[in-house]
């Protein structure tokens, strides 16, 4: 089941042309989720893949699939470490911004917006969307887009698509490993 979510709501990081991906899942038994979260890493990071729970939320858990290399290459952006140290991330690595994400997930009652950061959206548009507070944008797909409108369009359709070649490859009874690309 696990699996199946993975693919539904990770397709675009799973193919590389993402570089993370969040999702809410419902768990019973939460040391049962870790070890499958455990096992999905050993296949994963050979493949340059990882997947952390980010905040629990009585049964559910906010869960991020990521690339680290590219999450690397994305907060290396001179706006998003602009952005970053301005709302109070310090570091060098993107190692050390993403724990201090889990701390600001779990101990702020405020959502921190700067999260867009760690899944491939443009920091013009995450900026825009802190200073426009979620208003005045120019158009919603996977984000709310306040930049380069035509190329956010390209990039919903292009993760749309994925997202269904990726369904239908499940359906055929392909494993989330199957669907990697390294």
């Amino acid at each position: 089941m696990l699996e199946d979510i993975l693919i539904r709501h990770c397709a675009p990081t799973l193919a590389g042309i993402k570089t993370g991906s969040l999702f809410s899942y419902f768990y019973i038994s939460k040391k049962a989720f870790l070890s499958e979260i455990r096992r999905l890493n050993r296949l994963f990071v050979p493949k340059g893949l990882c997947i952390v729970p980010l905040q629990y939320i009585q049964n559910r858990v906010l869960v991020y699939l990521f690339r680290p290399s590219s999450l690397k290459e994305d907060l290396a952006n001179a706006t998003a470490k602009k952005l970053l140290q301005e709302t109070g991330y310090h570091g060098k690595q993107s190692s050390q911004y993403l724990n201090q994400l889990i701390r600001r997930l779990h101990y702020y009652q405020n959502f921190p917006h700067e999260i867009g950061l760690f899944l491939s959206y443009p920091p013009e548009d995450v900026i825009g969307f802190i200073e426009n507070q979620a208003q005045n944008f120019k158009c919603v797909g996977c984000w709310k887009v306040y930049g380069n409108e035509q190329i956010a369009q390209k990039r919903f359709l292009q993760y749309k698509k994925c997202t269904a070649i990726y369904c239908k490859q499940r359906n055929q009874g392909k494993s989330v490993i199957d669907l990697i690309v390294s």
